[in-house]
């Protein structure tokens, strides 16, 4: 049975940051989700008591977001959770750019490297797909995984989709390295030809948006896979109370995980 959580971005933009981590917790529970992607930490004593407010209040996470890398993923396998987002300097992912100053087989060579190191853990590194980045495109999605077999996919599909990739032959064809999923909308702008994606629309609710992005088919596909990680609501733009559109998200991807069955 898959777990619904929120992946916070969004809920940091409207209400400034953590203030008091617990009662962000409790808000998502309230709404019905069984967590937050994250749990945000500092400390090993941090981790463990955090962890068990969550154990005591039925509620989960996917990931340690300690302050370097190198706890994030000891803190991640120790708390017996399954992956770590990619945290490398950067690169050049095909399009004759660089990313932080780095070519293409630098970052290719730290994502084999990080991911190595994850593997003893017992835990993955995954790539999460976003626009701007290097792992925007289909294309650059596609010659990362290839390039880097062990390395698995946060498949984001609302980033995906708005870059023109295929998120229908992404699930099929990439599904067994699909470590958990985003889902948003997206709302187009009024100069949707802007260079800057992010002046080119916003991402919003499910439901919510003017764009095509095939969030049902990638959620039902997975559940008839038999699924039972992580979907995640990521909403990077709120323009009311998150309350409510994640409410509404939520209510969506249930009906949809009842139709699929």
């Amino acid at each position: 049975m898959p777990k619904y959580g929120v992946a916070d971005y969004g809920l940091l933009v409207w209400y400034g940051n953590y203030y008091d981590y617990e009662e962000r917790l409790m808000m998502v529970k309230e709404l019905g989700f069984d967590g937050l992607e994250r749990l945000y930490t500092t400390s090993a004593e941090e981790t463990l008591t955090r962890g068990a407010f969550l154990k005591k209040n039925g509620m989960d996470f996917a990931t340690v977001n300690a302050h370097d890398v190198e706890h994030s993923i000891k803190w991640t396998a120790a708390m017996g959770k399954k992956y770590v987002w990619l945290n490398v300097m950067g690169g050049n992912c095909g399009r004759g750019r660089d990313y932080y100053g780095q070519r293409h087989e630098d970052y290719i060579r730290q994502i084999n490297d990080m991911t190595r190191v994850c593997n003893k853990y017992g835990i993955d590194a995954v790539l999460h797909n976003h626009l701007g980045q290097p792992a925007e495109s289909q294309e650059e999605i596609e010659t990362i995984l290839r390039e880097c077999p062990d390395t698995k996919l946060l498949f984001d599909v609302g980033h995906c989709a708005v870059a023109g990739g295929d998120v229908r032959y992404m699930v099929e064809t990439y599904y067994d390295r699909i470590a958990a999923f985003h889902f948003k909308g997206w709302k187009i702008s009024d100069t949707p030809d802007s260079p800057a994606w992010d002046r080119r629309g916003h991402f919003c609710g499910l439901g919510q948006g003017d764009f095509n992005v095939d969030n049902e088919y990638v959620f039902k596909y997975a559940v008839k896979k038999g699924y039972d990680g992580w979907f995640f609501i990521e909403q990077d733009t709120h323009l009311q109370d998150p309350k409510l559109d994640l409410a509404e998200s939520l209510e969506i991807m249930k009906k949809w995980e009842a139709e699929a069955k």
